[in-house]
């Protein structure tokens, strides 16, 4: 599958801009990512595009994220597994199928919460855009619970763990990431 196909495949499941923003969001991340660990950016960059696809559609069903979005994409022709297990791995928490198991599926893990976290930042800045935000702001953030309390924390950081990345460092990959899409992302 290109980018343009999966583009479309999303925005015609989804029409919050906002959700579409977060989707854009976590590409970039996960195209960042893959150049990082020397993968396949194209593959690791639709993932992180249609992850959360379906959510308009299953979200007072959280059991069936993911899943929805796997049927399309085998519809489409899709065959690539990594792509079709990354994305039903996302959900893991709720369908306790499809662990995480490889850097792929351990990146987008990681790096979806994140991409929240970054845009709660920027949105508390004076500016809010998202070159004014540094590592050190995201950081300042962190151990305020209150502050986008939706965030879980504990999700990004195994980053360290699963990914072998110190939290500082996976914070800039995406920030720096994210900042050379600021104006697709409006921030």
């Amino acid at each position: 599958m290109k980018r343009e196909e999966a583009l479309n495949l999303l925005h015609s499941h989804m029409q919050n801009p906002n959700l579409r923003r977060h989707c854009y969001s976590v590409e970039a991340v996960m195209r960042a990512l893959a150049r990082h660990f020397g993968e396949d950016e194209e593959i690791w960059g639709i993932v992180g595009l249609l992850h959360d696809g379906d959510y308009e559609e299953t979200k007072n069903d959280p059991k069936q994220h993911t899943i929805k979005m796997n049927q399309w994409l085998k519809e489409t022709g899709e065959t690539n597994q990594d792509i079709l297990n990354a994305i039903l791995s996302h959900n893991y928490a709720h369908t306790g199928q499809y662990p995480p198991k490889n850097n792929l599926e351990w990146s987008l893990y990681c790096c979806d919460e994140l991409t929240g976290l970054i845009v709660a930042v920027t949105l508390v800045r004076p500016e809010k855009k998202l070159n004014t935000v540094t590592v050190d702001s995201v950081m300042k953030k962190w151990d305020t619970k209150a502050f986008a309390a939706g965030v879980h924390r504990e999700q990004i950081k195994t980053c360290e763990e699963k990914l072998g990345i110190p939290l500082s460092e996976f914070i800039r990959l995406a920030l720096t990431a994210m900042q050379n899409i600021h104006q697709e992302l409006g921030l």
